[in-house]
């Protein structure tokens, strides 16, 4: 049985131990903010049809146990021992405080978060948090690019000459070795998301080295 939850909490009213002082630019704190725990909440409820038997934990904190493991290839033991030491990898799973001395869920709850969150649904999740992500991007990018010009405005004047069987256009040159690098890291991507830590090692890739290329 699924129960329905209330709004996720936010950082600042995540309850810190006095003598904690969390960095809110952590990178699991960054990692929250751009996850829709609310749509993907409300897609996690369909998949519950009853109304018996034990309540499930919350999508948040199934999702963001699957997203810890796969950032760091832990058993599904180790998951739980982490985020019960780590007070941010418990505010990303959206518990409402740091609690050292409890676990938050048994580690056999992992096998059906699994089940609920198949790899397709990962990957669908996955790309929405790309998506969303790319799409913040250019808004920063074109707000400063705005505020440098009200500062800085243009000094050149001049005659602009337009040739209308030209424009601009958004594919790359084929042999661009950008295209190689956003091929790889998409590769990545989805490797993070389909590797199971029982069935043995991640496969190596070689980022670093296509890094040092780009």
């Amino acid at each position: 049985m699924y129960k329905g939850f209330t709004k996720q909490i936010s950082f600042e009213d995540f309850n810190q131990p006095i003598g904690l002082k969390m960095n809110s630019e952590n990178k699991w704190v960054k990692k929250a903010a751009l996850i829709p725990w609310d749509e993907i909440e409300r897609s996690y409820a369909k998949l519950f049809k009853g109304f018996n038997g034990q309540i499930a934990k919350p999508a948040r904190l199934a999702l963001g146990a699957l997203l810890i493991q796969a950032e760091y290839g832990f058993s599904d033991e180790r998951t739980v021992e982490e985020i019960q030491e780590n007070p941010y990898l418990q505010f990303f799973c959206g518990l409402p405080g740091y609690d050292a001395f409890h676990a938050p869920f048994d580690p056999s709850a992992m096998t059906r978060f699994r089940k609920r969150l198949t790899a397709e649904r990962l990957m669908e999740i996955n790309e929405k948090f790309i998506s969303d992500a790319q799409d913040l991007e250019p808004i920063e990018q074109n707000k400063d690019k705005d505020d440098d010009d009200k500062k800085n405005p243009p000094t050149n004047k001049g005659t602009l000459i337009v040739d209308a069987t030209c424009a601009p256009s958004q594919i790359k040159y084929p042999r661009d070795h950008e295209l190689l690098n956003e091929g790889r890291e998409k590769l990545e991507r989805i490797i993070d998301v389909l590797h199971d830590p029982q069935e043995g090692r991640k496969p190596r890739t070689s980022g670093t080295k296509l890094e040092k290329i780009t």
